[in-house]
């Protein structure tokens, strides 16, 4: 007899958790399930238990203890409602191995009627699963629902449908068990151009087996990575056919019955409305300050003023992020700072609504350089004088900080990060960096996005417009020591990111480079990469920066600093 496949009633549960957070955690996951008694099928992301990632905590004494009395308590409410609830969370593992599994549970009424490992464990980039998990064994996860089969998968089992990473597909596998619908929870951070990858990729995956896909997504963020929801339904004759919001919660009934039905919509064109760089930098980093302030606890933040396009374009980011009121900024002129630069600070500042506080540190520096000269019996070199005022700046930040409360931003882009143009306990100073992983270029199409966004010169054309100079020494120019920022950041581009960029800008970058050997520049291309090698000691010491990119300091590119390059 033909089994008579009813329509599915799924709700998507596109959640912002906080790591280990229980209490928070659950609440939300509850009152998800409360509300939406009458689904089927309710779907929560990767992990959403503990929050993604959790990394060494997992090897807390009482870290399950923890997560299982507040699994306990989503299996309690489950009793409240006939739906089947997916969910990720960490099981044990029973046998040889890893300790632990990245698994699915499928909950009702009270049950686990159905666990699943995920089978695909990434260890690369910023990913370390590997680390603490053990892969699940090749199998299907499937359970009918109104006589609908449907398949479960975690994440980064989707990501292998062309079998070139690992030696298992699941996705085959999964498929090969005949389908009707296949689930996919996940916790993909987000960088440029990843909506447009994911998408890409999963309408390849249900069109080459001919399944419908939910693909439900974490969302905030956790540390220096940003999850951008975006959760996606997937028709594999259309495409994409629907999306949840981006960079935000939603929680968003789903009908199913062979193809979808959302907002009382069959959904059958396909999404083609993509963000371009600057609003996806903006909605990144607005997401990423907001969350790493409220989740670590800052009453605020504190950034030091320059005139200078990267302290303003954080300034105003972190405005927009917290409001006026939990930002202060501090200007410290010195002897070689331009009354230009000062003015800029103030007119930016009365844009912003930002209380601007005068702290002049000329008296200071001159007194670090008698003392230096009585101490050691010779007057401070050009770079050590450079360097001790951005240090008497980064001291006043921190004094500020551990006085009032507020969280230092560091203010230095992905360019001078490369090269080591930034002073360690100096302007490197600050428990976060929100443009740390956007190069000097992008600094500035943000910085025009950012008015064009508020429709008025909030940062001043002046700012924007000003030779890039750190001011540290009469006459300085960024130039001086580094090439023009537009060939810099495409050396950097091939060198650091290399095929990971988006395949135009790997092709730009690497048509960019190539010119330049071609005009006899091959000398000025070994000298950045010199430089970019002999800064991964300041690099090491860095703030967490809040990634935007396919491939971003910090655990995104692991490289050691007594080496030969």
């Amino acid at each position: 007899m033909t089994k008579i496949r009813q329509p599915l009633n799924i709700v998507i549960a596109q959640f912002n958790y906080k790591l280990c957070d229980y209490e928070r955690n659950i609440a939300k996951i509850n009152a998800a399930i409360q509300q939406n008694a009458e689904a089927d099928l309710i779907v929560f992301s990767e992990l959403a238990i503990s929050g993604y990632y959790p990394q060494d905590l997992v090897e807390e004494p009482n870290f399950l203890a923890r997560q299982d009395e507040a699994l306990q308590r989503v299996l309690t409410a489950s009793k409240v409602t006939q739906a089947a609830i997916v969910i990720g969370a960490v099981t044990r593992n029973e046998g040889i191995g890893k300790p632990l599994h990245n698994s699915l549970l499928l909950i009702r009424n009270g049950e686990i009627l159905l666990t699943y490992h995920k089978q695909l464990l990434p260890t690369y980039n910023i990913f370390d699963e590997r680390r603490h998990f053990e892969p699940g064994e090749n199998r299907a996860a499937v359970y009918e629902i109104k006589g609908q089969r449907v398949g479960f998968m975690i994440c980064e089992d989707g990501w292998n449908d062309a079998e070139r990473d690992y030696a298992v597909n699941p996705v085959r596998t999964l498929a090969n068990e005949g389908v009707d619908l296949i689930v996919s929870i996940n916790a993909s951070p987000s960088d440029v151009g990843k909506q447009r990858q994911r998408h890409t990729l999963f309408a390849a995956v249900a069109q080459r087996h001919g399944a419908p896909l939910i693909y439900a997504n974490q969302v905030g963020a956790n540390d220096q990575l940003v999850f951008d929801g975006g959760s996606f339904l997937v028709d594999p004759r259309i495409g994409v056919v629907h999306e949840l919001p981006l960079f935000k919660e939603a929680v968003e009934a789903v009908r199913f019955d062979g193809g979808f039905i959302s907002n009382r919509r069959r959904r059958e064109t396909p999404v083609s409305d993509y963000m371009d760089d600057a609003e996806f930098y903006y909605r990144q980093i607005v997401l990423g300050l907001r969350d790493y302030v409220e989740k670590v606890g800052f009453k605020g933040v504190v950034v030091g003023s320059s005139g200078g396009i990267d302290s303003a374009l954080t300034i105003a980011l972190a405005v927009d992020a917290l409001g006026a009121d939990a930002v202060k900024a501090i200007t410290m002129p010195s002897i070689y700072s331009s009354e230009g630069s000062v003015k800029d600070s103030e007119t930016l500042c009365a844009n912003l609504d930002v209380s601007l506080y005068t702290h002049e540190i000329a008296n200071i520096f001159q007194t670090f350089n008698g003392s230096f000269s009585n101490a050691f019996r010779e007057s401070s070199s050009r770079l050590t004088q450079e360097n001790v005022q951005a240090r008497i700046r980064g001291t006043i930040l921190m004094e500020f900080s551990n006085h009032f409360g507020n969280l230092v931003l560091s203010t230095g882009n992905k360019s001078e990060m490369s090269v080591g143009y930034a002073t360690l306990y100096g302007d490197m100073n600050g428990g976060i960096n929100l443009i740390g992983d956007l190069y000097k270029t992008e600094v500035y199409a943000l910085a025009r996005y950012y008015n064009a966004l508020h429709r008025r010169e909030v940062i001043p054309r002046a700012i924007i417009d000003k030779e890039p100079s750190a001011e540290l020494s009469a006459g300085q120019l960024d130039t001086d020591s580094l090439p023009p920022y537009p060939v810099l950041d495409e050396i950097l581009k091939l060198h650091i990111e290399g095929k990971r960029l988006r395949p135009g800008e790997y092709e730009r970058a690497q048509a960019f480079v190539e010119q330049l050997h071609v005009a006899g520049q091959s000398p000025l291309i070994e000298k950045v990469l010199g430089m970019i090698a002999k800064a991964e000691f300041k690099r090491r010491q860095a703030p967490p920066i809040i990634r935007c990119r396919s491939r971003a300091f910090g655990n995104g590119r692991q490289m050691p600093i007594a080496a030969r390059f």
